[in-house]
């Protein structure tokens, strides 16, 4: 237990953890599930370098894809494998965020585990998509910024030198993380004007620029398997023309969706999406995209909890984290999307987590032991739910309407 006690040890124990419980029964089901039928595809195509298709989004997520199936075979294990270690990768770069921010192994424990009981890691860990991988590289590519914070030296470039190209890296995999970049840059902006010793040696505008210009490059880097396409490959001239083409495919009008939801009622859990339900592999099976409700409903009370401990305390660091989660919401009032679903919700609810462990670290005086309860809820929850999170095998058709608690779920 003492080892456990530092954060290192802590931090991969959780992450070795994560990543078990992210591969059992891995390849159940054994077909394509929900948006994987669109990326499954696009990852061979690009695996054989035949030629563009399903432009509207960068590469490197489904060049993340091919290089699974390069590696475990084009099957269920190939079209996930590497999205596991994506959600591994998010658990313990929210360990690291939060140790980074308040030194406290326990704090950054109860947000790391936070973040794997809360259902949206652990199914988008098991499915070929793009936001598990683009959530992992900003989450790392935030650690990484916020470890180049107190370095000294050379470090101190190298490593926020590391965090730009995650966050470009991010951005090649959905455009989605790009607001995230100026996220860092006004964090970085603010904090280095209350406390100048941080980041000792990076002047604000190199940093600013470093920031912008490695990640652009990093993301531009991300195109070069389409410059070897059999069939129409992109060149140099056609770089910068194909960035509105994708732009065009973004923002077309698209027709309704059942599973269709604003963004504002994403934090209230209010319309998840059924990503699989029908038989599979001998066994009515499903696979609910949902929140666990004591993380959703209780990380809006610490949202509240966390600016009232800037507001009323001056902790700033509390309510910066209840800031960003704030902000990644209030982004998609502007995004020009024509149609919202839940699953875009991905990176806040990864948020949340780092919100309710900054609020408990905030309080833990006076709310001594409560953090524990939380965890304790959070897991009763998860293990309710783990059958319509995990594909397992249900009785029959009807078999969901015992974790329905509202219509809108259904």
């Amino acid at each position: 237990m003492r080892l456990l006690s530092r954060p290192l040890p802590a931090a991969l124990a959780i992450g070795l953890v994560a990543q078990i419980l992210f591969c059992w029964r891995l390849t159940t089901p054994h077909v394509l599930v929900f948006d994987e039928v669109h990326y499954v595809p696009a990852a061979r195509m690009l695996r054989g370098l035949v030629g563009p298709v399903n432009i509207e989004h960068p590469l490197l997520g489904k060049t993340l894809i091919a290089l699974g199936m390069t590696i475990f075979g084009d099957g269920p294990l190939g079209w996930r494998a590497l999205s596991t270690v994506a959600a591994s990768a998010v658990v313990m770069g929210v360990f690291a965020i939060l140790w980074l921010i308040f030194g406290r192994v326990r704090t950054a424990s109860i947000g790391a585990v936070l973040t794997l009981l809360n259902f949206t890691v652990f199914v988008q860990a098991r499915i070929a998509m793009l936001d598990g991988f683009m959530a992992a590289f900003v989450v790392t590519g935030f650690a990484a910024l916020l470890w180049a914070m107190r370095a000294r030296g050379a470090a101190v470039w190298w490593r926020w030198l590391l965090g730009a190209l995650l966050l470009g890296l991010a951005v090649g995999t959905k455009w989605t993380a790009l607001p995230y970049l100026g996220f860092a840059g006004a964090t970085y902006l603010v904090a280095r004007r209350r406390r100048p010793d941080l980041w000792p040696g990076l002047h604000p505008l190199v940093a600013l620029v470093l920031l912008g210009g490695v990640a652009m490059l990093a993301y531009f880097a991300t195109f070069w398997p389409a410059f070897l396409y059999a069939d129409q490959p992109l060149t140099l001239a056609r770089l910068l023309p194909f960035q509105l083409d994708m732009y065009r495919q973004q923002t077309q009008v698209l027709p309704p969706h059942t599973y269709q939801s604003s963004w504002w009622t994403w934090p209230f859990d209010w319309r998840p999406v059924w990503y699989f339900y029908e038989p599979a592999d001998g066994a009515q099976r499903g696979i609910l995209m949902l929140g666990n409700p004591v993380v959703m409903w209780g990380g809006l009370v610490a949202v509240v909890a966390g600016i009232a401990a800037w507001v009323r305390d001056g902790n700033s660091r509390t309510g910066g984290v209840a800031l960003l989660w704030i902000a990644s919401v209030a982004m998609w009032a502007i995004i020009p999307k024509s149609l919202g679903f839940y699953y875009y919700y991905y990176l806040s609810s990864i948020w949340l987590a780092l919100v309710i462990a900054a609020t408990f670290d905030h309080w833990r005086q006076r709310l001594r032991n409560w953090d524990e309860a939380f965890l304790a809820a959070s897991a009763v929850l998860f293990i309710h739910f783990h059958p319509i999170l995990s594909a397992a095998a249900l009785r029959g058709p009807g078999s969901f309407h015992g974790w329905m608690w509202f219509k809108s779920w259904v």
